[in-house]
């Protein structure tokens, strides 16, 4: 992810697993990773309820819970605006079976598309590029679970596993809403 050692897959999951959450952890980063692209404003706190709405049956966030969320958001966040394109998936690390990985690779596509759906659902007017996209996350998440491994399929899976993250930060430059710049108060005596 990013600098922060914390924001790991093994952590997060662990976190997610400790609250009886039902819900993984590439799932709530895609979902969050999606409204960010399409546009959800920086200072809006309402992702929190949409994590509770869809991942926890409307029942509020524990205290923990919330905190995870805000840190996996903040780290989006700095992601998706560093220049040197920090920005990465929450998935289970490369020593993890390819079978996993690909698992939680559909996931988080499916949790992209949700978010970047529920942010977007007035707005039918993006490019045809956003819509492949869109589309192409669509057919990723239905990629049967049933593969071989072997360094043909590793390769593949690093193809697409670069593709959507190339395309998630497209779909950002395109219809993020990137914070406003705050100038200092003026001080009047």
């Amino acid at each position: 992810m990013s600098n922060n050692t914390n924001v790991t897959f093994a952590n997060v999951q662990a976190s997610l697993g400790g609250e009886h959450f039902s819900a993984h952890a590439s799932e709530i980063h895609g979902l969050l990773t999606g409204i960010v692209a399409a546009g959800f404003s920086f200072d809006d706190q309402s992702y929190l309820t949409l994590v509770s709405d869809f991942f926890n049956n409307g029942e509020g966030l524990g205290k923990s819970l919330k905190d995870l969320c805000k840190q996996l958001y903040a780290d989006i966040w700095q992601s998706v605006l560093d220049d040197n394109f920090t920005f990465q998936l929450l998935l289970p690390d490369d020593d993890e079976a390819l079978f996993e990985r690909s698992q939680a690779l559909g996931l988080w596509v499916q949790g992209f598309n949700l978010g970047f759906g529920l942010q977007q659902k007035d707005n039918k007017e993006y490019s045809a590029e956003i819509k492949e996209i869109i589309n192409d996350f669509a057919n990723i998440a239905n990629l049967s679970t049933e593969i071989d491994d072997d360094e043909d399929t590793e390769n593949a899976y690093f193809e697409i596993l670069e593709y959507v993250r190339i395309s998630s930060l497209l779909c950002f430059a395109e219809l993020g809403a990137k914070p406003a710049q705050r100038s200092p108060d003026k001080i009047l005596h």
